[in-house]
């Protein structure tokens, strides 16, 4: 049965196999977590809550260690998705049940996702159950889209923003589930799954999943890992900053030409570089953030940043970055992916 047990977590996805599950194992969300566990400790549960953040970013795992803190037993713990469930008819049963007393908790606890997807009707039947729920039941929403929530709402429940995670942090959940899995990955590497992640705990260990499965030595290097995911080496990234830092136009296509032969995706190396021009303008501006960007970069990466804050890369300016944050915006509706990139470069060296 063990063995059974076992290859069954094996094939688990990462994100359902190290979803946090206790406030200890939570990630980037320390506010959050500080209140939630005050209101634990001193007995103080609200019968309505309201999640809202990112994709990606914890809510509904918060939502489950909320409950389970409480002492909530499975048995008395509801999920809805509202994107799927949208209408009068599935509150109506939900209000239903909530009349009921739990099986053997103290709480029935209710945890709706996506709750913004609800109908205006559907809405308005929950309205009456937030506004005099029972004793026995608290309500968890969770969105993506808090605007698309009534006011009626949000004024009978407790709302926490859940932010979106940092580099830093994706990185060191990288660094750390891979080691658990057996596999070391190099920090470069780790720094492009994590910026792949776009800020999303979940679409960030959905990257490192795809990439642990080439791992034949059990090791990962920065050019297997960027190769995978289409990402360019950060050596590849930092040859183009020099070009951009020396106004060397044509260097710069080249590197690009030549990054895409061999499966760089643009719009990835575009993301990658605007992470570090923004990098160099905050070590030109604000040098007191170096010992933060350290904590993302490696020392090479960082050299070339510091490097190029002085007067040797003037050049990457803030009309650099808002080209290229112009340019990773404009790449999915481009006949090209690559043109987007071209063009804010000939903008900012060109005569175009």
């Amino acid at each position: 049965m063990s063995s059974a047990v076992d290859e069954q977590r094996a094939h688990t996805a990462l994100y359902r196999k190290y979803r946090p599950g206790v406030f200890e194992e939570v990630r980037g969300q320390e506010s959050v977590v500080a209140v939630l566990r005050a209101a634990v400790e001193q007995g103080t549960i609200a019968h309505a809550y309201l999640f809202a953040g990112g994709r990606g970013t914890g809510k509904t795992s918060m939502a489950r260690i909320l409950a389970r803190a409480v002492g909530t037993s499975d048995k008395d713990i509801y999920e809805m998705d509202a994107a799927s469930n949208r209408g009068i008819d599935e509150i109506r049963e939900l209000r239903d049940g909530v009349s009921t007393l739990p099986f053997e908790s103290v709480y029935k606890f209710y945890i709706i996702d996506e709750a913004h997807a609800l109908t205006p009707q559907a809405w308005q039947a929950l309205l009456k159950t937030l506004e005099e729920p029972p004793s026995h039941v608290v309500f968890v929403l969770a969105t993506t889209e808090l605007d698309r929530v009534p006011d009626t709402i949000l004024s009978r429940c407790q709302t926490f923003r859940f932010s979106k995670p940092s580099q830093e942090t994706l990185v060191e959940l990288v660094l750390d589930v891979a080691k658990q899995e057996g596999v070391a990955v190099s920090r470069p590497g780790a720094e492009i799954v994590a910026l792949m992640g776009d800020g999303s705990f979940r679409d960030t260990l959905g990257i490192l999943q795809k990439v642990l499965t080439l791992s034949i030595d059990k090791k990962l290097s920065e050019e297997e890992i960027a190769r995978v995911v289409g990402a360019p080496t950060s050596t590849t990234v930092n040859s183009l900053l020099h070009a951009l830092a020396a106004k060397d136009l044509t260097q710069a296509l080249v590197l690009l030409a030549a990054a895409t032969k061999n499966g760089v995706d643009p719009k990835v190396f575009v993301m990658l570089l605007v992470a570090k021009v923004r990098a160099v303008l905050l070590l030109r501006f604000a040098p007191r953030l170096r010992a933060q960007l350290a904590g993302q970069y490696s020392d090479t990466d960082l050299s070339v940043l510091v490097e190029l804050s002085g007067a040797k890369g003037a050049a990457i300016n803030s009309q650099l970055l808002a080209e290229l944050i112009t340019a990773l915006l404009e790449i999915n509706r481009a006949p090209l992916p690559t043109v987007p990139l071209e063009l804010a470069l000939y903008r900012v060296f060109g005569t175009v």
